[in-house]
This record gives C-alpha cells, sequence and structure tokens, in this order.
C-alpha cells in the first residue's frame, strides 16, 4: 500500500481521493442480559397478586400473614406460593420489552431472569415465556431483593459481566454494576438519574396513567346508581326542599366513593377471573394499567372521604353507609361466590341506597317502596347474572367464573328474574290503589301509566337479556338504551301532571 509521504511531489494527490487507513476492530461478545421480573417484564408485582389469590382463597389467611412475615420476607413469599397458583399465562406481560427480548435472543444473547419473586413463579413465568437461559429467584431463606440481587449477580457473572434491564428505583446500584443498562417503564424523573450514573442502552416508556384511567379503576359510571338516594325525596313530593337536596347530594358522593373504595377492593380479588372475561381483562388492574399497590392506597383514602362527607349528614346516614360496607365487603370476599344468596345481596344494596336517602333527609319509607324495591332489583340483579352466564356459554364454558353458578342455571335464572320483575309491577299497582296516593295527588289515575310502561321495561330487559345482548350490569344498559330514556321522561311527565 503506497502512503502520502511515498508518492512524487510531481503527482499530487486529488483533493477529492480520500486517504484509506487500516482500523483494527474488536467485536464485543454479545453478554448475558439480566432481566427483571416485577414491573419490568409483567406489569405487575407477582406478591402483590399472590397476596389477593391468598385473600379470594379464604380471607382468614389475613391472620397468617403477619406471622409468617415476622419470619423473614423470603419465608412470607414462599409460605404464600405453596398455597396459591396464579394463571401465569394471562399476566399483563409488557409486549414491546418482550418483543425485544425475543430479537435479543434471536441474536444468539443469553437472557437469565433474575427476581425477588419465589422461585416457584419465575420458573413458571420462565417456561411460559420459552426464552431464558437461567433463573435467579428468591427462595424460603434468601430473598433476591435489591443488594441481595446484586450480590447474587456479581457472584455469578465475576468474569464476564452482564446487561441488566429493570424498571424501579431499588435497581439503582444494578444498573451502575452493569456494562449496560435498560431502563423499562421507568418513570422520567428517575431515568435521569440513571443516565448520570450509568449507561444507558435502550430505554422503553412508562405507559403514564390518565385521568380517565382512575375513573375507569373508580367505575365512576356505577355512581348513577347513587341517584336511588333520591326516590324517598320524589315518592314524598318534596322536589322543593332546598336542604333535602343538599343533604342528598352529600349522600351521592358518600355512596360513590365508598362505593368505588370496595370495587377496587373486587377488582384486585378478581383479578384472575377478570382476565379471562371478554371485555372485564380491559379493567385497569387487570390490564396492568395501574398497579396493585397504588389499588391499595386508594381504598382507605375513598373510604375515609366517604366518612368525612356523612360527618355532614344525621348519624343515621353514617350507619346505613357502615351497613353498605360491610354488605358489599362481604360480598367481595365470600358472599358473590354463594349462588342464590349473592344475587339478594346484590338487590339489598340498591335498596340500601334507597334507605340512605330517607336516613340523611329524615324522610320516612314506606313498606310499598321497600317491597317495591326489593324485587325491581332482585330481577335486575338476575339480570346481571344471566348476563355473565351468557358470555361464559358463549365462551364455551360450563359454569360463572367466580360465582356459583353453572350455565345449565341458565332458563331458571331467567323465569326467577322475569317473576321477580313482575311481582314489582304488582306491588306498584297495588300500590296506586292505596289511601296514600289519593291524598298525595290531585289526579292520581294519570299515575296508572307506569304499570304497563314498567311491565314493557322489563320484559325488554329480559329479551335483551336472553339475546344476549345485556350489558354486564343493566343499569348501565337502562342510561344507555333509548326506549329507557324515553320512559323515564314520559313518567316524570306523568307525575309532574298528576301532582
Amino acid at each position: 500500500m503506497l502512503h502520502a509521504s511515498t508518492v512524487p511531489s510531481a503527482l499530487p494527490i486529488p483533493k477529492t481521493a480520500p486517504v484509506p487507513t487500516l482500523v483494527r476492530t474488536r467485536v464485543e461478545p454479545l453478554g448475558p442480559l439480566v432481566v427483571d421480573l416485577d414491573g419490568t417484564l409483567v406489569s405487575t408485582d407477582l406478591l402483590h397478586e399472590s397476596v389477593f389469590a391468598l385473600i379470594r382463597r379464604s380471607p382468614l389467611y389475613l391472620l397468617c400473614l403477619p406471622a409468617w412475615l415476622l419470619r423473614g420476607k423470603a419465608r412470607l413469599k414462599s409460605e404464600i406460593a405453596r398455597r396459591v397458583e396464579l394463571n401465569i399465562p394471562r399476566l399483563p406481560y409488557n409486549e414491546p420489552f418482550l418483543a425485544h427480548l425475543r430479537a435479543e435472543k434471536a441474536r444468539g444473547r443469553s437472557l437469565v431472569l433474575a427476581t425477588a419473586s419465589n422461585q416457584k413463579f419465575a420458573h413458571q413465568i420462565a417456561d411460559h415465556v420459552g426464552l431464558f437461559d437461567a433463573v435467579i429467584a428468591s427462595d424460603e431463606e434468601n430473598n433476591l431483593y435489591g443488594h441481595h440481587k446484586l450480590a447474587a449477580l456479581r457472584e455469578r457473572f465475576s468474569d464476564t459481566g452482564f446487561d441488566y434491564a429493570g424498571n424501579g428505583a431499588v435497581d439503582k446500584p444494578i444498573w451502575r454494576a452493569a456494562r449496560q443498562a435498560t431502563l423499562v417503564s421507568s418513570s422520567p424523573r428517575l431515568a435521569r438519574a440513571v443516565e448520570q450514573e450509568a449507561t444507558v442502552g435502550r430505554a422503553f416508556p412508562q405507559t403514564k396513567a390518565t385521568l380517565l384511567t382512575y375513573a375507569r379503576a373508580l367505575r365512576l359510571h356505577q355512581w348513577l346508581k347513587n341517584l336511588l338516594v333520591f326516590v324517598p325525596l320524589v315518592a314524598a313530593l318534596q322536589f322543593t326542599n332546598p336542604v333535602a337536596l343538599i343533604h342528598l347530594a352529600i349522600a351521592f358522593f358518600a355512596f360513590g366513593l365508598c362505593a368505588s373504595s370496595v370495587y377496587i377492593l373486587n377488582d384486585l380479588i378478581d383479578l384472575e377471573d377478570d382476565r379471562q372475561h371478554p371485555r372485564k381483562r380491559y379493567r385497569p388492574f387487570a390490564a396492568g394499567e395501574l398497579t396493585i399497590a397504588r389499588g391499595c392506597m386508594l381504598i382507605p383514602v375513598l373510604l375515609a372521604g366517604a366518612i368525612v362527607l356523612s360527618l355532614w349528614l344525621p348519624l343515621e346516614f353514617l350507619g346505613v353507609l357502615g351497613i353498605y360496607y360491610a354488605t358489599t365487603l362481604a360480598y367481595s370476599l365470600r358472599i358473590k361466590q354463594v349462588e342464590v344468596l349473592d344475587i339478594f345481596a346484590l338487590a339489598l344494596l340498591y335498596t340500601v341506597r334507597i334507605v340512605g336517602g330517607g336516613a340523611a333527609t329524615g324522610i320516612p319509607l314506606t313498606f310499598w317502596l321497600l317491597a317495591f324495591s326489593l324485587f325491581i332489583f332482585l330481577s335486575l340483579a338476575v339480570a346481571k347474572r344471566c348476563a355473565e352466564l351468557a358470555v361464559m356459554r358463549d365462551m364455551g364454558e360450563k359454569r360463572s367464573r367466580g360465582r356459583g353458578y353453572r350455565v345449565e342455571d341458565l332458563p331458571l335464572l331467567y323465569s326467577v328474574g322475569v317473576g321477580a320483575g313482575y311481582v314489582a309491577t304488582l306491588i306498584l299497582s297495588l300500590y296506586l290503589t292505596s289511601d296514600a296516593v289519593a291524598r298525595a295527588y290531585s289526579y292520581p289515575w294519570m299515575l296508572w301509566v307506569f304499570c304497563p310502561m314498567l311491565l314493557y321495561w322489563i320484559t325488554r330487559v329480559w329479551l335483551t337479556t336472553y339475546r344476549g345482548e345485556m350489558h354486564d350490569d343493566p343499569v348501565v344498559f337502562a342510561v344507555r338504551d333509548n326506549s329507557s330514556q324515553f320512559l323515564a321522561i314520559v313518567g316524570g311527565l306523568c307525575i309532574w301532571l298528576a301532582i
């Protein structure tokens, strides 16, 4: 090869001709990529998942958790893992990051799963994913969290070094010790801190929860049920009572916060069942959009808010709200798994809202109103169960998940639901013939339009349910249904004309 110094001066080198240089490069071998599990490979925490799976199995296990924890967190995880099984394929995996791992594996990269979760779940996930060459996880004696995980990695990869993919602040010492850091679902603040202390190779951005995400978790659309607190006011024709209206507005939000608190608890207990449901699997906690830890923080905050609002109302209302919370808690932990008892509990929860409206205003409730409420809401509760069973039937399942019903129960449940709705119509017709109606209304005969309207609406609800077109909750169906909205307007107009 001719170098520039050996070329004769009579032959100048053209300016456009590059001077070739020889550069010796050394190809670095692909080192092992160590992958965290909780919050990284999956958008959840397996300890939290397994605790709620244990509570679902029996709430009495709550008494055992402190005793196990006193013996160390590793022992706690081990004891829980012995008693529960998680639906590994249905966990919320981080799909973009998983695609990256597949690409790295295709390049010949060695992948190692390193987690503080119990080894039972870690090996099950590694087997399901099918990408990992080794698993490092907590056992009965060792909790591989933070510095303990770092020590295990240094011992294993003392010769080759390693790259590390994680998500939380606890991973910072490991990132500093790694050759290269991969950030997965880390907050922007944490990402900036890691970039100053370690070499960051890849970053998979965090999906930030929006207000809509929290609204879905709180199930704000279900707050429509709380409009039932205004029923005593309507029945007593006290539309212009400003104090009663203010009290009922407070009661509305108190019931809403209390209900949302239990909705979140119910979602955390039902994680496995929701992930196998065609619609419920998109709920924020089931889909991994919100962490279980965030849900555990929201539960007491929402309940405290409900109690604070209740302090502005008569003491009787706080008692009714306590009954409502205790019933919903019992329903979430056990009653919903007991056939027949669950639909009576749902009907009771609807009726308790009406009782709460009476307690908030001091308006006495009549026998007619309570009897009508019990039967109409029993019909809607059965419709809710039939809608769920119809989904299971269409999925080829033989029974509902987390409930006590089988698909062959549908014909009987249809009969119970239709019968309860028609009994509610009968109670309404008997009430319209009572002396109380004659005294309260100037033209009571105009109220008789409610009977055929209610018969029509109940029949339509059950026809929709029978066809498998019912939303999981009939209340949501009623709000969105044009015919139901029209009947509500006509009913309100008839009450106004009858006064």
